[in-house]
């Protein structure tokens, strides 16, 4: 049984889109194999910044010759109705079909065989057609003529390749190959890919890239906690903020920053979600108490020589950025009471013959 290796190397995918662009690539790949009569034994997808592919393991060489038949007219039916069922059939004349009898007399039935295709003809065909379908919530348009690009970001290489050997293709412009890359500072590359044990170790050894989505989950999640408890602290944990921060990055490096404590005076919940929202970092709390602490963990994409030192204090100047927006529109709500906001529905109409907001609030 033969293998599957596909990939598409591009620009920054946005990290949200990242999970569903997996299910979709599955889906729509699956899709044709099954159709083409091709069945496997396992299916793998992975995403990242750069990369969106899968492999899939237990493929068979060659599809299976087909013999299907078809039932038509009575023998003896007009012409035209014959004409019509041979062309529906595919079938150039009679010669290629059979008499059969039943209760209701004698009729023809087409014999229609297909000789199987190899699965690499199937994969060089089905590919293209499945990435000018694909679904993304937005794209972007490239080029021009039959080298346009419809694609969430721009297509630099696409690495295709069935039991070693590359599957011949083009899209977009773009052909087929056997070459990826790896971390844009850390281990750029070029590599040269023969097949999917191959990727995944030269990616991480060479090209300073995990593959998996679900692995550098794991190792953002461990890594923080460790950070955090090593200092004594917990980690507020997000599972949705986990799934985007892993969309971001291709070798996490979890890091402890600190902020300005002076703005500890605001709400734990505005602190938290600025730091979501605007910053992708994770809150800390002490182990056993509400609240948060000044410390935060952001998650780096490199290992750097001072150690991270110089990123977490750059991520703590502009986390202080925006808290200082947060605490300005947090004093500007404070300055008016909500009693005083409740008396502004009297301007606004509810409905003609049902009074205003402040009528419906009464009520």
């Amino acid at each position: 049984m033969s293998e599957l290796l596909f990939e598409i190397f591009c620009e920054e995918i946005p990290a949200r889109m990242q999970p569903r662009a997996e299910a979709d690539l599955e889906k729509l790949l699956g899709d044709k194999l099954k159709a083409a009569g091709i069945a496997w034994t396992s299916l793998t997808t992975f995403a990242g910044p750069r990369r969106l592919g899968l492999v899939i393991e237990g493929l068979p060489v060659k599809t299976e010759d087909v013999r299907e038949e078809r039932k038509g007219p009575r023998v003896g039916a007009p012409d035209q109705a014959v004409q019509g069922f041979l062309r529906g059939a595919g079938v150039a004349s009679l010669d290629q079909c059979e008499k059969r009898e039943d209760k209701k007399g004698e009729f023809w039935v087409a014999i229609i065989e297909k000789p199987g295709r190899t699965t690499a003809d199937v994969i060089a065909e089905a590919i293209p057609e499945v990435m000018k379908a694909f679904p993304w919530p937005k794209s972007m348009k490239f080029g021009e003529d039959d080298k346009a690009q419809r694609w969430v970001r721009p297509i630099q290489r696409l690495l295709c390749l069935f039991d070693g050997e590359i599957v011949d293709f083009e899209v977009f412009g773009i052909k087929s190959g056997n070459i990826t890359e790896g971390h844009r500072r850390m281990g750029r590359g070029p590599f040269t890919i023969t097949d999917y044990a191959q990727y995944t170790k030269v990616l991480r050894e060479e090209g300073h890239v995990i593959q998996s989505r679900a692995e550098r989950e794991a190792l953002i999640l461990d890594g923080a906690r460790k950070v955090c408890t090593d200092a004594g602290l917990e980690l507020v944990e997000d599972a949705g903020l986990l799934t985007e921060v892993a969309g971001l990055v291709e070798w996490p490096v979890p890091l402890l920053g600190e902020m300005d404590p002076d703005f500890l005076d605001l709400p734990p919940e505005v602190i938290t979600l600025t730091m979501k929202t605007h910053q992708k970092y994770f809150a800390v709390k002490k182990p056993g108490e509400p609240g948060v602490t000044s410390k935060f963990v952001c998650v780096a994409n490199q290992v750097a020589p001072d150690g991270g030192v110089a990123i977490a204090a750059g991520n703590a100047r502009v986390l202080s950025a925006r808290l200082s927006d947060a605490r300005h529109f947090w004093d500007n709500d404070r300055k008016t009471p909500l009693s005083d906001m409740a008396a502004q529905l009297s301007k606004v109409t509810f409905h003609e013959k049902l009074g205003t907001v402040a009528d419906k609030v009464a009520r």
